[in-house]
C-alpha cells in the first residue's frame, strides 16, 4: 500500500546510557505513540490498508475507518449501504481515491457493486454495478484497481446473472471496464478473447494489465492502453502453460510483477517480472540458492518500484536452525543484488521500501528480553543504517500484514478480528 519511509533521527545515538522502566536504552529504542481500538470479529475478505493525506486507513468487511496518522484520533468511517459486505478493495488509492467492491451475502449477490471513496473525507464519489459471480463473498484479490486516473473494474463471466438496468454488459461476455476515477464517467470497455475471462486487474500510468483465465487450463497476461482500452499484447505467464487454478496476484503494475503459485507443489511457485512489451524479464523462485520464501507470509515480500527491485525475506539453515535474511533481486533479469542476514534469532515480520531505505519489523525470539525490533537498511546495498528495540509488542496471535511510515512513526498493521489494526511507534 501507499506509504513513506524516513530515516529515523538519531539512529545509533545512546543518550545517557541509563535504562528506562522497560529495560531499553533511550536512543536505540521505539516506544508506543498510539494504538487504534481493537477490532471485533472479522471476515477473511475485504481487508486493506492505506496511508493518504496524513491518515492511516483500514478496510474490513463491514466498514472503512480512518485515523489521524500522527495522533491516532478517529477521522471518519464509511459503511457500505444496507447489509452489503466489502469483499475486495483496490491495492492503491490513486489520487486519494480507492475502490470498494461489495454485495449482500445473504442474497448471494456476490460483489455486484463498485464504489469510489474519497480517502481524505470518507465520502462516496460514485458507484456502479458490475457483472459478478453470484454467491457469498470470498477473498478476491485484484478485482478492482486504480491508476492513470482510472477506476478499472473486472466484470465476471456469470451467465446466470445480469445486473438490472445494465443491458450494456451482455450475459456471458467478460470484459474490463474503465471509469474516470473521480467522476465515474465511463471511459472504455475492453473485451477479451473467446474462451477467456479477466481474472486479476492492475493499473499504472502507462498501461492497464490483466491476468486472463482461459478455461481451467491456462492463465495469460494481457496489457491495454489506458487511453482507449485497446489491447496491446497477450502472453503466456511462463514458457509452459500455467494451471488455470493457480493462486496469482499482482505485486506491482509498474514495474509489472506477479506472484504465481500453482496448486501442485511441484509446479511454478515464483515471482515473475515482465517488461513493457510483455516479455518475461526476471524470475525469483520461492526456493533457490538465496533461501526459501514463505508463501503464507506476503508481508515479507515487497517491490521497490523506484529502483526496480524485489525484496524478500528468505530462510536458510545456519547453526543447526533456520535464520532469516533480506535478499534483493534485480527485476530486469532476476539476478541477486545483495543479501543481509538478520542478527541472532531475529525473525522478520514485515518489510517496507520507499525511497532509499527498507524498514523491517522483526520478532527477536522467546529468549530475548526485548521481544521485537526494527532494522533500517540501505535499499541499494543492504547495509544496516539503524537497529532498534520495541517497548511494546504487537498481538502475536495475528500476523503483521503491513508496515506504514508517517514522519518519524513506524506503524504496524494487523488486520482481522481481535486485534488492533494500527499500532504506531516512535524512536526515543
Amino acid at each position: 500500500m501507499v506509504g513513506l519511509v524516513v530515516v529515523l533521527g538519531g539512529c545509533g545515538a545512546i543518550l545517557g546510557g541509563i535504562l528506562s522502566d522497560e529495560g531499553l536504552l533511550p536512543g536505540d529504542s521505539m516506544e508506543l505513540a498510539w494504538q487504534a481500538p481493537p477490532d471485533p470479529g472479522a471476515a477473511a475478505y475485504g481487508n486493506g490498508d492505506w496511508i493518504v493525506d496524513g491518515s492511516v486507513i483500514r478496510s474490513r468487511f463491514d466498514a472503512v475507518t480512518a485515523f489521524d496518522a500522527a495522533s491516532g484520533h478517529h477521522r471518519w468511517e464509511y459503511a457500505p449501504p444496507g447489509r452489503d459486505e466489502i469483499c475486495a478493495v483496490s491495492n492503491e488509492a490513486d489520487g486519494a481515491v480507492a475502490l470498494l467492491a461489495h454485495g449482500e451475502a445473504r442474497r448471494e449477490r456476490g460483489c455486484d457493486t463498485v464504489t469510489a471513496l474519497d480517502m481524505t473525507t470518507g465520502r462516496e464519489l460514485w458507484h456502479t454495478r458490475r457483472a459478478g459471480e453470484s454467491g457469498e463473498p470470498g477473498v478476491e484479490p485484484d478485482l478492482v484497481a486504480t491508476g492513470a486516473g482510472l477506476a478499472v473494474v473486472r466484470d465476471g463471466n456469470d451467465t446466470q446473472y445480469e445486473p438490472a438496468g445494465k443491458r450494456d454488459i451482455p450475459q456471458g461476455v467478460p470484459a474490463l471496464r474503465a471509469f474516470d476515477l473521480r467522476t465515474g464517467v465511463p471511459r472504455w470497455k475492453a473485451a477479451v478473447a473467446d474462451g477467456c475471462a479477466p481474472h486479476r486487474v492492475a493499473a499504472a500510468a502507462r498501461q492497464v494489465v490483466a491476468v486472463l483465465k482461459c478455461g481451467r487450463s491456462e492463465l495469460q497476461l494481457a496489457a491495454f492502453d489506458p487511453a482507449d482500452g485497446k489491447q496491446r499484447w497477450t502472453v503466456p505467464l511462463d514458457r509452459r502453460s500455467v494451471d488455470g487454478e493457480s493462486d496469482v496476484m499482482f505485486m506491482s503494475a509498474h514495474p509489472l510483477v506477479l506472484r504465481v503459485v500453482e496448486p501442485d507443489e511441484s509446479g511454478l511457485r515464483a515471482y515473475l517480472a515482465f517488461g513493457p512489451d510483455g516479455r518475461l524479464r526476471g524470475r525469483v523462485d520461492f526456493d533457490s540458492d538465496a533461501g526459501k520464501i514463505d508463501e503464507y507470509e506476503p508481508a515479507r515480500v515487497t517491490v521497490d518500484e523506484e529502483g526496480g527491485r524485489l525484496l524478500v525475506v528468505t530462510t536458510t539453515p545456519c547453526r543447526n536452525r533456520q535464520c532469516d535474511q533480506v535478499v534483493s533481486f534485480d527485476l530486469s533479469d532476476g539476478r541477486e543484488l545483495w543479501r543481509t542476514r538478520l542478527h541472532n534469532q531475529d525473525d522478520a515480520l514485515a518489510l517496507r521500501v520507499v525511497g532509499q531505505r527498507v524498514t523491517i519489523r522483526v520478532d527477536r525470539g522467546l529468549k530475548q528480553s526485548r521481544q521485537e525490533g526494527l532494522y533500517v537498511l540501505d535499499v541499494a546495498t543492504g547495509d544496516e543504517e539503524d537497529r532498534r528495540s520495541y517497548s511494546q509488542d504487537v498481538n502475536r496471535r495475528k500476523p503483521v500484514t503491513d508496515l506504514l511510515v508517517h514522519d518519524n512513526l513506524v506503524i504496524a498493521v494487523q488486520l482481522g478480528g481481535g486485534t488492533r489494526p494500527f499500532m504506531a511507534y516512535r524512536p526515543w
